[in-house]
Order: structure tokens, then sequence, then C-alpha cells
């Protein structure tokens, strides 16, 4: 019998047709896809562990999830066939070989976001970035946003209903930059809660429209109240970018 063998994939996806990453009832989910098509490939049931979920319509242009399989193959033939059987929205980039306890989600350093504003329209970018009529005062939001590196509890940025044990999340950097026509916003953290950064984000632009005060971000954070941040920014303009993991734990 073989040994079996851990795999992280990359991969990225366009999330506008799922009902978010985690596998549900009655949902077409990215997890699901990536489920179904690794199970046609190797003809067996495959189950993937993904470094973390991602909500409706939120987007990745970086995201790793790990399987196991005992079945040998070919990388190179296997990238080309997967990417054949999953839908255009979803890409494989790369197959790696990582220890057997090497988990996706539990050994995963950080992760990084960006949030997409756009203030003009334009249908290339309608489904992944948030159409604002006004541009904002950066400066007030990037004095808000340094708030954030000195707290670590952010249960006012949590939605409501989960499961979560803790609202702890060690934040290292968040910002806004001017790029190219468009505003982004970007966030680090070793982990966040479901609908943090939307929240963040609808927080900040009210603060960037100046409907409250840069130094209000500070009493929203004490407070632990989500009735207190602003409403949450939508879904599609938000990009998982980077998860980074030890180096040790891959094998080629």
């Amino acid at each position: 019998m073989s040994e079996i063998k851990r795999y992280f994939l990359e991969l990225s996806y366009k999330g506008t047709p799922f009902h978010g990453w985690q596998i549900q009832a009655n949902a077409f989910t990215i997890q699901e896809c990536i489920e179904s098509a690794l199970s046609t490939f190797f003809r067996v049931p495959i189950v993937i562990q993904g470094s973390g979920r991602t909500d409706t319509g939120v987007h990745a242009s970086m995201q790793i999830c790990h399987f196991d399989t005992d079945l040998p193959f070919e990388k190179e033939k296997f990238l080309k066939a997967i990417n054949g059987i999953l839908p255009k929205e979803i890409a494989i980039h790369w197959i790696r070989e990582v220890k057997a306890d090497a988990h996706a989600r539990f050994h995963a350093r950080s992760r990084s976001y960006v949030y997409r504003i756009v203030f003009r329209k334009n249908p290339f970018l309608d489904d992944i970035a948030w159409r604002c009529f006004y541009n904002p005062d950066v400066v007030e939001m990037n004095k808000a946003a340094e708030y954030l590196l000195e707290f670590d509890d952010f249960e006012c940025f949590s939605k409501i209903r989960t499961e979560v044990k803790h609202f702890r999340c060690q934040i290292k950097s968040a910002y806004w930059e001017q790029k190219d026509g468009e505003l982004l916003f970007h966030i680090t953290a070793n982990r966040f809660l479901r609908g943090m950064v939307r929240a963040i984000v609808g927080t900040l632009i009210e603060i960037g429209y100046h409907h409250r005060p840069a130094a209000e971000m500070k009493q929203i954070i004490i407070g632990k109240k989500r009735v207190n941040a602003g409403k949450s920014a939508p879904a599609k303009g938000l990009f998982l970018t980077r998860i980074e993991y030890p180096t040790e734990i891959y094998l080629d």
C-alpha cells in the first residue's frame, strides 16, 4: 500500500457566483467545486481543508488548501487536468508536498486582505470593487486605522452569530493607499473574524466622509459592540491576497 501524502494547493477565485468558501446545503460553494474536481481526477472522494473561510461574493488572489492522497500522479498533468475540470472562476496555480501534520489553517502565520474602491463606473471592475461616488478623507482614515494596531480584541467588528471562542486578533498592518485611480485598504493579521474586514472598511469610510471623527475608532473597539461600528462594506470589493507559512513545512 502506498504512503498517504499531504499536499498544499495554491488557488485563486472570483467569488461572485459562489455562496462563499465552505460547503453548505443547497448552495454553490468554492470548497464543493474543488473537492468535486479532485474527486473526479483521483476517482475517489477527496476532502480539502482551507486556510479559512471567505464569505459570499468575496474573492481570493491567493488561497491555500490541503488534501491527502496515497495515489501517485504527475504534478504538471495534474495542474492541466484539474484546471480543465474546474469552472472558469477558479484556478489552481501550484501543488506542493508538505509534512504529514502541516495544516492549511492552523499553520498559517498571517493572512492579508485588500479592499478595492473605485470612483467611476467601469464595467470590468463592477464585480470586484465597490464604487463610491465621493473621495473620502484618506488622511483621517489612516489616522483611524492606526488604532487597530493598539488593540487585540475586535468583537465590535465581528458578526454577531459566530462560533469563535474569542475575538482576539493581532493586526500587524492596516492602511489605505491610492493607486491607479483606485483606493485600496491593506490589512494583515494572524487571524480574522467573520465579516471583520468589511466592518472595518465600512467604519473607516464613514470616518473618511466625516460622519464620525477618527478618534471614535478607539471607543468603538473598546466598546466591543457591533452596533457601534459602521455598516459592512460590500463583499465584492474584498480580496484575500496572501497567506504566510513557515518554510519548514514544505517537502519540495
